[in-house]
């Protein structure tokens, strides 16, 4: 079914990030529906930050086009309106206070909702007159995650938010924002280095490696079209085509293959067993071609 404009958050075609003569983001084409809570995935360095910061306005394109609901990310008060991010570092002046960030957001943003602020901060019991920078790390993190809600963004970008927390911190950051989410119709974009954790929250999966998309799909249709098989060592699996087989192994007895392809083209009894694969399991197999490039294609298929 072909998706109408207003279901498509983010789009962007054959988009690259050129610094001197190295690419930080290559030849990125994606399509984010509206609404939907993403998982960026990648190794340090993959272009996690790049396309992100493309997505706020705050860098610019080298090549191809991206654009945010239709419009072309600027650094403009109509376009930042709809637009919140959240980057590692947790950005809060440390003297300032939760009221203190009440107070500048009533002034800045159009629609500002100071309530809402308020009543996720008081939920977890955060002072709203304590200098931030005495709060806990994960109560910061809270104060920050409140600031860029209470803005009421179409689209929230959240950059490896939760890489300093410890894991209670953590659980309570992403449940807070899964909630947040649910409560609207909000398009969230949430880059980690724990799977895990975005597992619980989120409904897609955007897998970047050497500044390449190599999977960008819904997390049920991912976990439903990849399995691990296993059949004489050497031999290619018996599949129709077309097909991908993202790693392979071989031992002294046996080959594994982990493939994508649909449940109807895997071999039945023979020499060859299926079996599923977790999520983590298909991330790592993805991000382990970063030194050899692309998962190996059959018949020219696209993930």
């Amino acid at each position: 079914m072909t998706e109408t404009n207003d279901s498509i958050a983010v789009q962007a075609r054959g988009v690259g990030k050129r610094y001197g003569g190295l690419w930080a983001l290559q030849d990125c084409t994606i399509q984010v529906p509206a609404g939907s809570i993403t998982a960026l995935v990648g190794a340090n360095g993959a272009g996690k930050s790049t396309l992100l910061q493309l997505l706020t306005g705050l860098i610019k394109a080298s090549a191809g086009e991206v654009t945010v609901f239709g419009e072309r990310p600027a650094q403009t008060a109509s376009f930042l309106a709809n637009v919140g991010y959240l980057a590692q570092e947790i950005p809060l002046y440390a003297d300032w206070s939760a009221q203190d960030y009440i107070d500048m957001g009533r002034h800045l943003n159009a629609s500002w909702d100071e309530s809402l602020m308020r009543r996720h901060l008081e939920e977890l019991s955060i002072p709203l007159d304590r200098a931030v920078g005495s709060l806990s790390g994960g109560q910061r993190a809270q104060v920050a995650l409140a600031t860029a809600l209470a803005k009421r963004p179409k689209l929230l970008l959240l950059d490896e938010p939760v890489a300093a927390l410890d894991p209670l911190a953590r659980h309570d950051f992403l449940a807070s924002l899964g909630q947040a989410a649910a409560d609207s119709d909000m398009t969230v974009i949430l880059s980690s280095h724990s799977l895990p954790d975005l597992e619980t929250i989120c409904d897609r999966l955007l897998i970047l490696e050497m500044g390449r998309v190599q999977l960008a799909d819904d997390m049920d249709h991912i976990l439903a079209t990849h399995y691990l098989l296993a059949g004489p060592q050497s031999t290619k699996p018996p599949l129709a085509e077309p097909y991908v087989i993202v790693q392979e192994t071989h031992t002294g007895r046996q080959s594994q293959f982990l493939v994508q392809t649909e449940a109807a083209k895997l071999p039945h009894g023979g020499t060859w067993h299926t079996t599923p694969v977790s999520m983590e399991e298909i991330v790592l197999a993805y991000l382990r071609h970063h030194q050899t490039g692309q998962p190996n294609k059959q018949n020219g298929d696209k993930k």
